[in-house]
C-alpha cells in the first residue's frame, strides 16, 4: 500500500511536474513552417488523443502521459505548444491573476496563431515553473516562462532546460540546445529528414529518456512521430483526416513495431508496468472479466494473495476515470484530480469505465488491511464516482466519512470532500 501512496502524492502535487527535460524546436524559412521535439521522461506508456472540433473549441491533437495532462499539441489550425522543465519557482514573482484550469489547453482550443494567443495570455498571470514554445502556421514563435517572454527574432527558436532569459548574456550550459543551433544555423531547406537528424542527435538515453519525438508541418498540418528514439519507423499523422474520425485516445506505442529496449525502460517501473498491462488485458478481453479475474486474485488467502494486487487497481480505477474524463471533456483533464475549480461542477458521465472504476473503489474499501488515510482516500473517490453518475445521496455519505477527522485523512482528500460538501 506503501506504493499507493506515493503514486498519489507524487500526481497530485503539481500541475506539469511530468514534464522533466524534453528539446523543443520551431523553424520558418522559405515559406515552410515546422516545429519538432523530443519528449523526455522518467517513464514511457505516453498517449495520444484526438479532440474533434466542438461548437466551442477548435480540433486538436495531444501527446502527454497517463495523467492526461497535454505536455504537446496542435491544434487544426496549426498552433502549437510544447514544455520544457526549468527550476524557476512561479511563488517569487507573485502571481495574482492566475487562469483556474489548463490554460495552453484552453489557449488550443480558442487561438489560431500565436498573436492571438498573446492576447489570451494578457489576461493572465503565467503561473507555472514550466517553459513553453508557442509557435503557429505563419512562422511566429515565442517562448514565455514565468518571468520572460521571449518573442522570435530570428528564423528559429529552441527551447531546452534552461532559463531562456539566459540566452541573451550566454549564461546557460545545455548541451541539446548547443547542437540544435548548429545544425539549424547551416540549414537551406526544411524537411522532415532535416528536423530527425537534429533529434536523433539530441535524444536522451538511460533512466531519463526520450519517450517519443515529433515532427509538425505545421502548415500542412502533418505531424511524424517516432516512439522511444526509433528514428527509422515514423508514424505519420495527418490531422485532418484523424479529426473526421472522431474522438480517439490510444497509447502512443500500440502504433509502432515492439521494441526490446522500449519494453525494458517500461518495467523498470514495475507497479506502473503491471498497471499498463492491466489496462491492455481489458482492451483485448473485456473490462469486466477482466476486472473479475483480478479480483478473485485479490480474495485469496494470505498465504497465496498477490501482496501488490490492490494497489495496482487502484492505479488501473483512477486511470478509467482520467479516460472517461478526458473523453467527456474533449480532451481536457481530470480537473477534479487536481483540486481545480472546473473539477467540482456538478457533472454526469454514463461511461462502462466510470462503472468500473467504483467497483474496483468498492472492492478495495472492503480491505480490512487498508490504513485508514488510504480508505478515505478510496471513500473520497468513491463519492466523485457516485455523484458523477448522479447518486448524491451515497456521494454525500462518502464525502462525510472522508471529511470526517483531517487527522485521518490525505489533505488532498480532505479539502475536496469539504469542498464538494459546501457544493451539494
Amino acid at each position: 500500500m506503501k506504493k499507493i501512496l506515493l503514486f498519489v502524492f507524487m500526481v497530485s502535487s503539481i500541475l506539469f511536474q511530468n514534464v522533466y527535460a524534453c528539446t523543443v524546436i520551431s523553424y520558418a524559412l522559405k515559406g515552410e513552417v515546422y516545429a519538432a521535439a523530443n519528449e523526455d521522461d522518467y517513464m514511457g506508456f505516453a498517449r495520444v488523443w484526438f479532440n474533434p472540433k466542438t461548437p466551442d473549441r477548435y480540433g486538436s491533437v495531444c501527446f502527454g502521459l497517463p495523467d492526461l495532462q497535454a505536455q504537446a499539441a496542435m491544434n487544426e489550425y496549426g498552433l502549437f505548444y510544447d514544455f520544457t522543465a526549468q527550476n524557476i519557482d512561479p511563488a517569487q514573482f507573485h502571481p495574482k491573476n492566475i487562469y483556474q484550469g489548463d490554460l495552453f489547453f484552453e489557449i488550443l482550443g480558442k487561438c489560431k496563431t500565436v498573436p492571438e494567443a498573446m492576447v489570451f495570455l494578457e489576461k493572465y498571470d503565467y503561473a507555472v515553473s514550466a517553459q513553453v514554445l508557442i509557435a503557429d502556421a505563419l512562422g511566429n514563435s515565442v517562448i514565455i516562462n514565468v518571468g520572460t517572454k521571449l518573442t522570435k527574432s530570428g528564423s528559429y527558436q529552441i527551447n531546452t532546460n534552461f532559463d531562456i532569459s539566459k540566452l541573451k548574456t550566454k549564461n546557460y550550459v545545455c548541451r541539446r540546445y548547443d547542437i540544435s543551433d548548429e545544425a539549424l544555423k547551416k540549414a537551406d531547406a526544411l524537411n522532415v529528414p532535416f528536423f530527425r537528424d537534429i533529434l536523433s542527435r539530441t535524444r536522451q538515453e538511460g533512466k531519463l529518456s526520450t519517450i517519443y519525438s515529433n515532427i509538425y508541418d505545421l502548415k500542412r498540418k502533418i505531424i511524424t512521430v517516432y516512439n522511444f528514439h526509433d528514428f527509422e519507423h515514423p508514424w505519420i499523422i495527418d490531422l485532418k483526416k484523424e479529426l473526421t474520425k472522431g474522438y480517439k485516445l490510444e497509447k502512443l506505442s500500440d502504433r509502432f513495431p515492439t521494441s526490446f529496449a522500449y519494453e525494458q525502460f517500461l518495467m523498470s517501473d514495475k507497479a506502473m508496468y503491471r498497471k499498463e498491462m492491466i489496462l491492455d488485458e481489458i482492451t483485448i478481453k473485456g473490462l469486466q472479466p477482466t476486472l473479475n479475474h483480478y479480483f478473485d486474485l485479490g480474495k485469496k488467502s494470505t498465504s497465496t494473495k498477490d501482496s501488490t494486487i490492490n494497489s495496482v487497481l487502484l492505479e488501473v480505477g483512477i486511470q478509467l476515470i482520467k479516460e472517461s474524463y478526458n473523453q467527456h471533456a474533449n480532451g481536457g483533464l481530470w480537473q477534479y484530480w487536481f483540486a481545480l475549480p472546473g473539477g467540482f461542477k456538478i457533472e454526469h458521465i454514463n461511461d462502462k469505465r466510470i462503472s468500473a472504476a467504483g467497483e474496483i473503489l468498492n472492492y478495495l474499501a472492503a480491505d480490512k488491511g487498508i490504513d485508514t488515510k488510504l480508505k478515505n482516500f478510496i471513500f473520497e473517490l468513491s463519492a466523485y464516482v457516485n455523484l458523477i453518475q448522479g447518486d448524491q445521496k451515497k456521494a454525500k455519505e462518502y464525502y462525510n466519512i472522508a471529511s470526517g477527522n483531517s487527522a485521518n485523512t490525505w489533505p488532498i482528500s480532505f479539502n475536496r470532500s469539504k469542498k464538494m460538501l459546501a457544493i451539494l
